[in-house]
């Protein structure tokens, strides 16, 4: 890629330290002329599939540049450091399924290489700490027009690791669909396109989280969720609800006041959010867990 003055973020690193200031600084006296976007960097510490959507549905909207991405738990293991060329950019960080979606986005892999050129990295690498001394200088070289084969060997895209497929499935009374995202506001994004609506009534009925191999006319009595997620704080978290009253809307105000809606968002996935409230908190789901709706 030609060079770009632009290079965006996005991180777990929180904003209490100065983990994202240092990264700023390697950038800043690399190409001193590239601009810098943070998109985020409050993703919730190594949730990879949280990031992964956060990136993919945030670089469409970004100029062409070099977009990093660090969301890392195997920080200093025997995982890849990858930097992928697609047509809409070029995206830097981890081999952990951080940036696949978001190169899907751009356009499609048409690159990919591993990042191992000494000469293209900090003269000391930190074991836990990539980000500053990894790909925020391979970000800086590559806005500067650096050939991407330079920065090391050449990966066979089919290598790159995936995150597992989410949860969505068709039922004969409505659909059943992964929380993906849970926003700012509590709404609850789910791994279901908007087609899945169709034909569905005004009226609905939303329960979860449901167990995610259920088939068709059998029982949830026992809600599962991602292995995982099967964490001790288990015990504080919300029974399965057996369902709520919902109505398909295209925005917020659809519904009455505290009321819950269903709607496509703005990623184009079917969205749950309570009118001035927090759809999370009235369905007690996070992300991972799977949740039906049908009609009422």
């Amino acid at each position: 890629m030609a060079r770009t003055v632009w290079i965006s973020l996005t991180t777990d690193y929180g904003l209490a330290d100065g983990f994202v200031a240092a990264c700023h600084g390697v950038i800043a006296r690399l190409a001193p002329d590239a601009r810098v976007i943070d998109v985020t960097h409050l993703v919730p510490p190594a949730d990879v599939r949280r990031g992964a959507a956060v990136l993919a549905q945030t670089v469409p909207y970004l100029p062409v540049g070099v977009h990093v991405g660090v969301v890392d738990p195997g920080v200093g293991t025997a995982r890849r450091g990858i930097a992928l060329a697609a047509p809409g950019g070029l995206l830097v960080g981890p081999d952990n399924g951080l940036l696949l979606d978001a190169a899907e986005a751009l356009g499609g892999i048409t690159e990919a290489v591993e990042l191992t050129n000494p000469a293209w990295l900090a003269p000391t690498v930190s074991r836990t700490f990539h980000g500053r001394d990894v790909f925020a200088p391979v970000a800086a070289r590559l806005a500067l027009g650096a050939p991407l084969a330079e920065a090391g060997p050449a990966l066979a895209p089919e290598t790159l690791v995936r995150l597992p497929a989410p949860v969505v499935r068709t039922e004969p009374d409505g659909f059943a669909a992964e929380v993906l995202t849970v926003d700012h506001f509590g709404n609850v994004q789910l791994a279901a396109s908007a087609s899945l609506l169709d034909g569905l009534p005004n009226r609905l009925r939303v329960a979860g989280p449901v167990d995610r191999h259920r088939q068709p006319g059998t029982s949830d009595a026992v809600p599962l969720r991602r292995p995982e997620l099967q964490a001790s704080d288990d015990a504080q978290r919300p029974d399965a609800v057996a369902g709520a009253v919902a109505v398909r809307g295209r925005t917020f105000g659809d519904a009455p006041a505290g009321g819950l809606v269903a709607y496509v968002d703005s990623a184009g996935l079917v969205a749950l959010a309570v009118n001035t409230g927090r759809a999370v908190d009235l369905l007690g789901v996070r992300p991972g867990d799977v949740v039906r709706v049908t009609g009422d």
